[in-house]
């Protein structure tokens, strides 16, 4: 997977004038792409709802995407650390699934490529779904036979549809409606100069002086737009030696470099979306961080070695709560049954702890 890395001091000692940032602020889209191998339709999309929200496809029939990722919030579950099978603790926060769509790479240290990529990780990992692997899962889904229609209405050209890659298609496909386009900075942008209140203008404007627009640029305020899995990733902390490297342990988890080895990808982590912010605390890849004018002061220290004023954090969270607006309505789906038996096998009573990584 191809990374695009920036250095932030260097970001932001070449920020552009105010008059220049002003014609950078997009609007998001609204519609995800997707792609050529996997295109939209409403059969598949419903199906990766219903298989979205099913916990049977979790090994004690407990949990599902959704548990890790509600989408009837802000796209995660606001804890530090989601909790999976035999009581595990994954070791990152869960990202939430808002907007995910737009992202080049997926988890916090980039290693999935694409929406179908992720989604069959969870499944089979032994600390979050649990399935001991992919052949265990679709045996399961084929146990139920309302499925099978299901996934034949959606991949009407497969032979043999009930498999894992068209459940990883499915999901992704549903994943793609999970967008949010109609904030109130969106209608600014757009053209509603009323939009946005005073302290959210005076929060955007120090957003760009500042510097927070070197990585959290674009539409989804997540970096560039960039081809799948060509992921957008920054050192963090950028500037060491502060005191939250000891108060949240930012250093304990070596990012991206825990998936590749490489000394060069040492505390890279793929740029966050900021969409919904205000709504996904915990914050950091480690959830350590409680609140968001925390989170912003860190920030700032952190990756631009900027101490601000109370005035321009109260500002700033101003601004990243204008980035939050409606949510698609989602309705609860109606899982295909098992009349008179159940697929799901008696559960183990001998529990173990373990933790994994976002």
């Amino acid at each position: 997977m191809k990374k695009t890395v920036m250095n932030l001091t260097l970001c932001a000692m070449f920020a552009l004038p105010l008059t220049v940032l002003a014609q950078q602020w997009e609007a998001l889209p609204k519609q995800a792409p997707s792609p050529a191998d996997n295109p939209q339709t409403a059969a598949k999309v419903e199906l990766g709802k219903t298989l979205f929200f099913d916990p049977r496809l979790s090994e004690h029939g407990t949990l599902s995407c959704n548990s890790c990722h509600n989408v009837m919030g802000g796209g995660d579950d606001n804890r530090p650390n989601s909790i999976g099978m035999h009581d595990a603790r994954g070791g990152r926060s869960a990202p939430s699934v808002w907007n995910a769509a737009f992202l080049s790479a997926q988890f916090w240290d980039g290693r999935a490529a694409t929406l179908e990529d992720q989604a069959k990780g969870p499944i089979t990992n032994p600390i979050e779904m649990g399935m001991s692997d992919a052949k265990v899962a679709i045996e399961r889904l084929q146990a139920i036979p309302d499925y099978l229609p299901l996934f034949k209405a959606a991949f009407p050209e497969s032979r043999e549809p009930l498999t894992m890659d068209n459940v990883a298609k499915a999901i992704a496909a549903y994943e793609r409606t999970l967008i949010t386009p109609d904030t109130p900075y969106d209608r600014y942008v757009r053209g509603d100069k009323k939009a946005l209140d005073a302290q959210q203008l005076r929060g955007m404007q120090t957003f760009a002086e500042v510097g927070c627009n070197a990585c959290h640029m674009g539409a989804n305020f997540s970096g560039p737009a960039l081809p799948a899995g060509e992921g957008f990733f920054m050192k963090f902390p950028n500037i060491a030696g502060s005191e939250y490297d000891k108060k949240y342990d930012l250093l304990a988890d070596t990012g991206r470099h825990s998936v590749t080895g490489k000394d060069s990808d040492r505390h890279l982590w793929r740029v966050p979306t900021l969409r919904n912010v205000a709504l996904t605390a915990p914050y950091l890849h480690n959830g350590k961080v409680a609140t968001l004018d925390e989170a912003v002061r860190l920030m700032a220290k952190t990756q631009l070695n900027k101490e601000l004023t109370p005035a321009q954090v109260k500002d700033l969270v101003a601004f990243l709560g204008s980035l939050s607006g409606n949510f698609p309505q989602q309705t609860m789906p109606r899982l295909p049954m098992t009349p008179g038996n159940s697929v799901v096998p008696p559960v183990d009573p001998h529990l173990t702890v373990k933790t994994a990584k976002k």
